[in-house]
């Protein structure tokens, strides 16, 4: 499973992409299952306010289920002036 990371998610993490191994995909059923292992792995995350997923280019509760094969990304919150 690969999560696609923007902004500060991208700067808190060091990466533009993040690969869960299979192990941790196989427990990984929904988005709300995926925030709790990444809050887990990076705590740093907490800090970032209306944290967002996107799953297949599309926001999603955590309630929605999510499939390896899916393309996932972490939006953290935008502003703009």
């Amino acid at each position: 499973m690969e999560v696609l990371l923007f902004g500060v998610t991208k700067d808190l993490i060091g990466s533009a992409l993040l690969n869960v191994p299979e192990t941790a995909a196989q427990r990984i059923s929904n988005v709300g299952h995926l925030k709790a292992y990444l809050l887990e792995l990076y705590p740093q995350l907490s800090g970032v306010a209306s944290l967002a997923v996107a799953v297949n280019s599309e926001y999603a509760a955590d309630d929605i289920k999510i499939h390896r094969s899916d393309e996932i990304a972490l939006i953290p919150p935008v502003s703009g002036g």
